[in-house]
């Protein structure tokens, strides 16, 4: 089974289209799967939106009324997944956004690599052709950042080129691994954390359990997305790097590789 994890927030122009091509892929490449998507307190009909696609595809909808943040929603996101999974060996969360800029045409790569005996497959994003001016600021900051520490041994893998994707593929006992250290060091999610940072501290905790990593070269569709970018490059990359700082002690080491 793959779980396909969708934290949301105020994205009904996109998610339901994304839930659609979610449905077209997988009706033409074979594999079990389930859309679990976290509704963060949305304002907008993201609700009314994903409701009818209940009773078209395999879909459960979650979440509440007050903002978890997208650390939050992705960690209930991991729970939930690690609570409905039979076989955790041969079950895997799929982590995307819901504001397109992901297609999930790029799954069944992920997939493969996994089959092939991946426990983590991370996104190599190419440069996009048109992002928001502020993302690719961000992504300028953290560069020059990533060369320095806290931040380099935060996120300076072998291996891995870029830890700030949200595309990537879990195999769920590292997820159960990642879970029951999160509970034995008393991890809280933070409702401001950047998207950037979350991913960041994702990847290295997975790093901690995962056997073997790989890489697939993806894109980004920055064109199909409606809303207006969150990103603040200043702020989100201070917030990085705060975040390295303030857990340098407590985050885990990657795995030795053969």
């Amino acid at each position: 089974m793959l779980y396909i994890c969708l934290p949301s927030h105020n994205e009904s122009a996109t998610v339901g289209v994304l839930l659609w091509r979610i449905r077209q892929v997988f009706q033409e490449y074979s594999r079990e799967y389930e859309v679990l998507v976290y509704d963060d307190a949305s304002t907008d009909a993201t609700r009314e939106t994903l409701e009818p696609y209940k009773k078209v595809m395999p879909l459960e909808v979650i979440g509440g009324s007050a903002r978890v943040g997208y650390a939050g929603a992705v960690h209930a996101l991991l729970r939930a997944a690690s609570a409905k999974t039979r076989y955790p060996r041969r079950d895997a969360v799929a982590l995307m956004q819901a504001d397109l800029t992901e297609g999930p045409d790029q799954l069944p790569e992920f997939v493969k690599r996994f089959e092939g005996g991946a426990d983590l497959v991370l996104s190599d994003r190419a440069r996009a052709e048109s992002p928001p001016e502020p993302l690719r600021k961000l992504h300028r900051n953290l560069s020059w950042a990533k060369r320095s520490w806290p931040l380099n041994a935060f996120v300076g893998v072998p291996g891995v080129a870029d830890p700030f994707a949200t595309l990537r593929l879990i195999r769920l006992t590292v997820v159960r691994d990642v879970l029951a250290a999160r509970e034995a060091r008393r991890w809280q999610p933070e409702l401001d954390t950047a998207t950037a940072s979350a991913n960041a501290e994702l990847t290295r905790e997975v790093l901690a359990h995962a056997r073997r990593t790989e890489s697939v070269p993806t894109r980004e569709r920055w064109d199909l997305r409606l809303r207006e970018t969150r990103t603040d490059a200043w702020r989100d990359a201070v917030k990085v790097v705060k975040r390295a700082w303030a857990t340098r002690r407590t985050m885990p080491a990657p795995r030795k590789r053969g």
